[in-house]
Order: C-alpha cells, then sequence, then structure tokens
C-alpha cells in the first residue's frame, strides 16, 4: 500500500513540475506576443507618414482628377470633406482615450490610416489636397499617436502582469491567483 502511495505522490508532482513549465510557456508566449503587439502603433504612425509623403507629392501614380470626374462625378466640396474630417477626429480620439480608460486590448490603428488616407484622396479628387493637406496631416498625427500610446501603455501594463504572473509561477510552481 505504502508503496502504491508513493507512486501516486510520485506521478502528482510530475504533473504539477509537467503544468507549471506549461504555464510558464504559455506566460512566455504570451508576452513575446504582447511585445510584437506595442510596435502596432508605430508601424501606423510610419505608414500614415508614407501616404502623408505620397499625399504631398500629389499622389503622382493616381489618374488625374478629371479622369476621376468624369467617371464617377463630382465628389463632395473641401467643407463637406472638412466637416465629415472634424468629427471623425473628434470621434476617434473620443473612442481611442475610452478605449485606453477601460483597458481594452483593440488593434484598430491600420484601420485609422485606411480612413485617412481616403480624406487625403477625396481632398486630391476635389482638388482641394494643397489647401487641406496639413488638416489631414494633423488629424493623422494626433489619433495616431494617442493610438500608438494606448497601444503601447496596454502592452506595458499587460507584459508587466504576465512577468509577475511568471515569477509566481517560477517561485512556487503553481498559477498564480485570479484577480
Amino acid at each position: 500500500m505504502t508503496g502504491m502511495r508513493e507512486h501516486q505522490l510520485s506521478a502528482d508532482i510530475n504533473e504539477t513540475r509537467d503544468s507549471a513549465d506549461m504555464l510558464r510557456q504559455e506566460l512566455k508566449k504570451e508576452i513575446n506576443r504582447l511585445n510584437r503587439f506595442s510596435i502596432r502603433g508605430i508601424l501606423a504612425l510610419a505608414l500614415f507618414l508614407g501616404v502623408s509623403i505620397l499625399a504631398w507629392w500629389g499622389f503622382v501614380f493616381l489618374p488625374a482628377p478629371e479622369a476621376v470626374i468624369t467617371l464617377l462625378g463630382k465628389p463632395p466640396t473641401a467643407g463637406i470633406i472638412s466637416i465629415v474630417l472634424l468629427l471623425y477626429t473628434f470621434s476617434a480620439i473620443i473612442l481611442s482615450l475610452s478605449r485606453m480608460a477601460s483597458g481594452l486590448e483593440h488593434r484598430s490603428s491600420f484601420s485609422h490610416v485606411g480612413y485617412l488616407t481616403a480624406f487625403f484622396l477625396f481632398y486630391y479628387y476635389g482638388k482641394s489636397l494643397e489647401e487641406n493637406y496639413w488638416a489631414v496631416f494633423g488629424a493623422g498625427i494626433t489619433i495616431l499617436g494617442i493610438e500608438s500610446y494606448r497601444i503601447w501603455t496596454f502592452c506595458a501594463e499587460s507584459i508587466a502582469q504576465k512577468k509577475e504572473d511568471l515569477e509566481f509561477v517560477t517561485r512556487t510552481g503553481r498559477p498564480p491567483p485570479q484577480e
């Protein structure tokens, strides 16, 4: 009987070690994922800067506004585009700040680049890009700067928590207590 108990105890210890090793590996993978995710905002900002440079050069690779106007029709006026840009900017900032306050992991940075590119294109095809370039550029830097900071702080806080969990598992061999 005693031999059977010792065998069971030995099996339980090995199982606990295996589960602790698996948990450590999962925590390390999550830390690596968060490290990669933390630069997402900066990558979106870099992409926006690339699009901004193309817009500054006047989108030389795109068809002339006249060709597109004949195909699609008259674009909205610069005033309407500016009102929509203003609404979008405030909405995006409020949304990003609310996500930051609630601590949500959200991957919206690249969609902002798409929307801002659309504003550049609307102004380009409306033949008013030169007058409105800095409005779109300023809105983009503001939105993507806030998004980048939000993503970076979320990842930094999550990484710190995962490192604490990893240290607890290494020290005790048990999963960390859930909050």
